[in-house]
């Protein structure tokens, strides 16, 4: 009974302080209005860095960038400015055959946190009008070899504009990616992020990506299907246009219209792998302000409790679209498992992901520890280790097979330290 009592205590703690906690990560997609081209804003780059560094995306997603100079600067001013970890596939001009709009100039592009995630590739589907860019990576978790996941980021712009031409425009483009994805298995993890420039989602091609006869079919995550053009029931999620001023390039008219998405795929709705974080869906620097309606973004009729004036005026000033986010979650563990300190009688003395050894340091012996215990995910008790009164102590742990342990001095209260074990 008293073992049983043990073991039932042990899982609450490993519930109750979070050891079994999702690693959470955050995408944005931003359509950067004509970058760095669009100059009648001076020194954009700086609204840029404000927006970002509130955020902190782990995946950034971007549609009208013009250059590959452009997207090198957005690059280095998010290694040197927000995190050191990013990194930028490799920048592709559109390929498709634009025989409509001279749009050539406008690119996408993806940018992520190399710690967290491996591109694996990345790929075009040209269309009539633009391109969609298709960037494949793999969350850099502990078990990448054995059981890696993936996903699919799919960013996109789709044809502008009202009027039935443009309209059928964005449905032959909604067409050639349903084509592409045909090929991919019925369970992948994908997100199509863009400028889709719909008004409505009877619009044919918004209901061709949520079409249930597709193998891919898509899902909006905001739950807000209907008619969002000059509709203020939904303009918690408009995105365009933030601006009402003329003259700084860009739309005018204030805040009305729901262009921009990120869509996830039904799969990543069910799975238990990787999956959204469900009502992390946000029209970015949108305060759902009502009487924001065909006002610019950083007036005061747009303020809010979530969104500050410093951050709609960055956005404001930045383009004439607001960005989309979200979040998705892994119940995996990721491989860049930072230095672990628990501030309190013991802590893990450098990194907690170790191959023969783990070393820890007790910051006081107040209650006389004489033994540290190593448990494995199910609370069993694999290895039990004899202290004295040193404070810091390494133990060897190469005979343990590869996973996830936690290590706790026995009789006391103190959260168990987790730590992960390579070969």
């Amino acid at each position: 009974m008293k073992r049983k009592i043990q073991y039932i205590w042990f899982i609450a703690i490993l519930n109750i302080t979070g050891l079994f906690a999702q690693e959470t990560f955050n995408v944005m997609f931003y359509n950067l209005l004509n970058f760095p081209l669009e100059d009648a804003v001076p020194n954009r780059l700086q609204y840029l860095e404000t927006i970002l560094d509130d955020y902190q995306p782990d995946v950034f997603m971007v549609c009208e960038l013009n250059n590959e100079s452009g997207a090198n600067s957005i690059l280095n001013l998010i290694q040197n400015s927000i995190n050191p970890n990013f990194e930028k596939a490799n920048f592709t001009l559109n390929s498709s055959d634009d025989t409509i709009g001279n749009q050539n100039d406008l690119q996408n592009l993806l940018y992520y946190d190399s710690s967290k995630f491996i591109l694996e590739s990345q790929n075009i589907v040209t269309t009539i009008f633009r391109d969609f860019n298709h960037y494949r990576l793999k969350l850099n978790t502990i078990n990448q070899d054995t059981e890696p996941i993936f996903i699919d980021f799919i960013v996109c712009h789709l044809k502008a504009s009202s009027g039935e031409e443009n309209q059928e425009l964005r449905l032959e483009m909604v067409e050639d990616l349903i084509i592409y994805l045909e090929n991919f298995p019925v369970d992948s993890n994908v997100i199509l992020a863009g400028d889709f420039n719909v008004y409505t989602s009877s619009e044919p091609a918004f209901q061709r990506l949520i079409d249930n006869i597709n193998n891919i079919v898509f899902i909006d995550p905001a739950n807000q299907i209907g008619s969002w053009h000059n509709n203020t029931n939904y303009i918690d999620v408009f995105t365009q246009s933030t601006r009402t001023q003329t003259g700084m390039g860009g739309t005018t008219g204030g805040f009305d219209d729901r262009f921009d998405f990120i869509m996830c795929s039904e799969n990543m709705i069910n799975n238990t792998d990787v999956y959204y974080r469900s009502d992390s869906y946000q029209a970015y620097g949108n305060n759902g302000n009502i009487d924001c309606y065909n006002n610019a973004i950083n007036d005061t009729e747009c303020d809010g409790a979530t969104f500050s004036f410093e951050i709609r005026d960055a956005l404001h000033n930045f383009s004439d679209h607001l960005p989309v986010t979200l979040q998705i979650e892994t119940t995996e563990t990721l491989l860049s498992t930072p230095e672990y300190n628990n501030g309190s009688l013991f802590e893990i003395v450098g990194t907690n992901i170790v191959k023969s050894n783990i070393r820890v340091k007790f910051n006081n012996q107040s209650n006389h520890t004489k033994r540290l215990k190593i448990y494995d995910v199910l609370g069993h008790t694999v290895k039990t280790v004899a202290i004295n009164s040193s404070y810091e102590y390494t133990i060897p742990v190469a005979g343990l097979s590869s996973g996830i342990y936690y290590i706790m001095p026995l009789n006391t209260h103190v959260e168990p330290l987790k730590f992960i074990k390579i070969n």
